[in-house]
């Protein structure tokens, strides 16, 4: 009996399906692996550049920004030393008939001095705040572009318009949260009656923290001299404190804000608080 006729096409069918699954070649396998390993590779130099970044050059250019803080800080203290030292010197060769020789013990020492405006990127003051830690100070400068706040030198900015330290209004200023040395990494960390000092030429301004907010990028009032109230007239003094938020993000800002409480001359010493981290950064 003879067999089906699809029974004498069914080897070329298998050898066929055979053609079809046949394997891929060697150079194609190598061209994928090599593609596939470049891929790896390049991730993991991604995510070591983003390490670097955000860890490594930030810990490097928060330690720059701080020696820079303490140099300046330094210069207005030792430039103090000797303008006391002469007038100390031109008081000994000259006595005023009316002193009597008393030292007064007052610590009133009346409204804060509010220093001109300066340049852009000009640094004219040294931030400290003791939450963010013992060996936290940042140069403030005028303005706040990539010339101050991407700076090794300073990293604290001013915002432009607003006003200066001790001014009736608002010292507004600015700083990264994360990159750059992050200035204000620890801002959300700050609590109630938190000291704020700032220490220009002249003395220190102490401020203490009272409130803070999140706000969209757009949100400019917070910087006002009357925050989120520009048409009012300022009677108080405050500082305001701004950053992204959240870590890593530019989707908003975080404000922190603190009022004015007192200042002194430089010629006074630092506030009683300051004093050590002053003395540290002397030292170092």
């Amino acid at each position: 009996m003879t067999e089906p006729a699809e029974t004498s096409v069914a080897p070329s069918r298998r050898a066929e399906r055979r053609t079809r699954t046949r394997p891929r070649s060697r150079s194609s396998l190598s061209v994928i692996g090599v593609l596939g390993e470049l891929l790896i590779t390049a991730g993991v130099l991604v995510m070591l550049f983003l390490g670097w970044q955000l860890w490594w050059n930030d810990a490097i250019m928060a330690k720059e920004q701080s020696n820079a803080a303490s140099e300046i800080s330094q210069e207005w203290i030792e430039q103090d030393r000797l303008a006391q030292a002469e007038a100390e010197a031109e008081a000994s060769a000259s006595p005023d008939p009316d002193d009597d020789g008393e030292t007064s013990s007052a610590t009133d020492f009346g409204d804060p001095i509010v220093a001109a405006v300066p340049g852009n990127a000009d640094a004219f003051a040294v931030l400290y705040v003791p939450r963010f830690g013992a060996d936290y100070h940042r140069t403030v400068a005028e303005g706040t572009g990539h010339d101050v706040l991407n700076s090794t030198r300073l990293g604290i900015g001013h915002y432009p318009g607003t006003q200066m330290p001790g001014e009736v209004g608002n010292f507004a200023v600015a700083a990264h949260r994360s990159a750059y040395g992050g200035g204000m990494h620890l801002i959300n960390e700050l609590q109630l009656n938190d000291a704020i000092y700032v220490q220009t030429a002249d003395g220190y301004y102490t401020y203490r923290y009272r409130d803070m907010e999140y706000v969209s990028p757009s949100v400019v009032e917070v910087i006002a001299p009357v925050p989120n109230a520009p048409d009012a007239a300022a009677v108080d003094r405050l500082i305001t404190l701004t950053s992204c938020n959240p870590l890593l993000s530019t989707a908003e800002r975080i404000i922190a804000y603190g009022v004015f409480e007192s200042w002194q001359p430089t010629s006074a010493g630092a506030p009683t608080d300051l004093a050590p981290i002053i003395a540290a950064q002397a030292a170092g």
